[in-house]
């Protein structure tokens, strides 16, 4: 809206998509940071209670009762503004990734309001799983279609890109692989938000590699991996603006947290966040960048998948974590939460290091 004012004003600067990163970075982080603290208080007096501590989660948790949770709403509110403020309004995947985001989001707010409402403390206090799975496939479908169309001509319909130039049409599957894509990066950022700050401290550095992959989508010859999509300039301003948001929130959120980012914000961060891979042929180098956060995932589907097998074979479930998600098992190894958080960044810096190094190489 502002880049397109200003640029039929002359001012040429504009044009360039890190100008419209670090504008809407800016933009984005002076909103989160102007308005938390009335934010926080607003949630107070919506919530009362604030958000429920599941009874599955170790006892130090329990003193977090009461903490105010759906700052994801002030969040996705700042990246939708500042990504409208400065993306190129014509240009079809900003409008895409944006509504990834709020898609995520509107669902991850019922989730909030459903627990905040019912204050259970029972891991299932929020939509039942298959019924957000179920929601979630329908927005994959609807942003699956979008982002084939914003393809150019010599990019096959419904592919996916491989490492070292492999091109790989998949027809119907495409959206398949676009629910994993999508609906995991969502799942993921979910299940990775349960200490205070952690997600987004794992998620800057995956923003980094998306914003390098989109410098090299758009700049002939910076990457020969990296296939050419000038249209995926505008999503320069809500990569800025997501850096921008989660570094404000991160100030609000940090141990120990004044608010919770909620479902509201951990969902539409990780549908924003796959969509945008998506957008970028570089879904294989997010998974890789986000290699954290799949762990964390996984540990989750691992000992759900262990426990019931067991407990059909033998009567009795067995567990090959002490609890999960893995932050929660490490915290009942005694390790605090300061130190969980801070030792995931660093495993998330590597993995970030790594998704650069195929990101140039492979």
């Amino acid at each position: 809206m502002l880049t397109d004012f200003l640029l039929s004003r002359g001012f040429g600067f504009f044009a360039g998509g890190w100008m419209q990163l670090a504008a809407a970075f800016g933009v984005a982080f002076f909103i989160v940071m102007l308005f938390g603290r009335p934010f926080i208080r607003a949630m107070h007096t919506f919530q009362k209670r604030g958000q429920p501590i599941s009874e599955n989660v170790p006892e130090s948790h329990r003193k977090k009762s009461g903490t105010p949770t759906m700052g994801g709403i002030l969040v996705v509110a700042a990246i939708v503004f500042a990504s409208i403020l400065f993306m190129p309004i014509h240009n079809p995947t900003g409008w895409i990734a944006i509504a990834a985001l709020v898609m995520f989001a509107m669902l991850g707010f019922v989730d909030d309001y459903k627990k905040v409402s019912s204050q259970s403390k029972k891991a299932a206090n929020g939509l039942s799983p298959r019924f957000r799975l179920a929601v979630e496939g329908l927005f994959v479908i609807i942003l699956a279609f979008m982002i084939n169309n914003t393809m150019p001509m010599y990019v096959p319909a419904l592919s996916v890109a491989l490492p070292f130039g492999i091109i790989l049409p998949l027809g119907i599957f495409y959206y398949i692989f676009a629910y994993f894509v999508i609906c995991g990066s969502a799942n993921a950022t979910n299940i990775t938000d349960g200490l205070d700050g952690m997600l987004a401290k794992l998620y800057m550095p995956v923003l980094v590699v998306l914003v390098v992959a989109l410098y090299g989508a758009t700049r002939i010859g910076f990457m020969d991996t990296v296939l050419f999509l000038p249209g995926a300039s505008g999503l320069y301003a809500p990569l800025g603006a997501a850096f921008g948001a989660i570094l404000g929130f991160m100030w609000f959120n940090a141990k120990p947290a004044s608010i919770f980012m909620g479902d509201t914000g951990s969902l539409a961060l990780g549908g924003f966040m796959g969509t945008t891979a998506m957008l970028l042929k570089s879904e294989i180098i997010m998974g890789v960048a986000a290699g954290m956060m799949v762990l964390i995932l996984l540990s989750s589907f691992i000992q759900t998948f262990v426990f019931k097998i067991t407990r059909i074979s033998t009567g009795t479930g067995r567990r090959v974590f002490l609890r999960a998600p893995l932050h929660h098992h490490f915290e009942e190894l005694g390790w605090d939460e300061t130190r969980v958080v801070d030792r995931f960044f660093i495993v998330a810096i590597l993995f970030a290091g790594l998704a650069l190094v195929l990101l140039k190489f492979a």
